[in-house]
């Protein structure tokens, strides 16, 4: 034995790293890549089922972003035939308060001329009422000018007729 080579403890050795590196492959590199492979599949599962979860919920978005459209458009739809009916209530409000004016003008009118007519016969009776107690007290009084009595009469001076 040259340089104090033994080849059984060199072979012992190498038996021994190879059942050392199959234990280790087996007990420790096998599973740890299992286990990595779970992982990754576990991990592109959740990356595909949240992908499909935002395609669903874009779609979803879609979905209520024309659902809000088209109620936007029946709400504008509901707001003008609110208006036109406002303005058509209005409208008729307004003529039925015209109408409702024009006859309250023409009853005022009719009342106005009545009353100026009661007025005018009331006067009318009153001036003659005047007129006949007027030549009365100038047919009591000869003395006196009758034109002077009358217009002191006439001025509401009916004491002063024989002054």
């Amino acid at each position: 034995m040259p340089l104090n080579i033994d080849w059984q403890q060199i072979l012992l050795h190498w038996m021994n790293l190879a059942i050392l590196a199959g234990g280790l492959y087996f007990l420790l590199y096998k599973p740890v890549t299992q286990f990595m492979a779970q992982r990754e599949e576990h991990y592109r599962a959740l990356e595909e089922d949240a992908a499909q979860k935002r395609a669903e919920a874009e779609e979803l978005h879609q979905q209520y972003k024309a659902q809000l459209s088209a109620a936007d458009e029946e709400l504008r739809r509901r707001r003008t035939q609110a208006e036109e009916q406002t303005a058509a209530q209005t409208e008729e409000q307004l003529a039925a308060a015209r109408e409702e004016a024009r006859q309250i003008v023409a009853q005022a009118r009719a009342d106005a001329e009545q009353v100026r007519a009661q007025t005018r016969l009331s006067a009318q009776r009153e001036l003659r009422e005047l007129a006949a107690e007027a030549a009365k007290k100038l047919a009591a009084q000869p003395d006196a000018d009758p034109f002077e009595t009358f217009l002191i009469l006439s001025e509401g001076g009916g004491d002063h007729a024989g002054q």
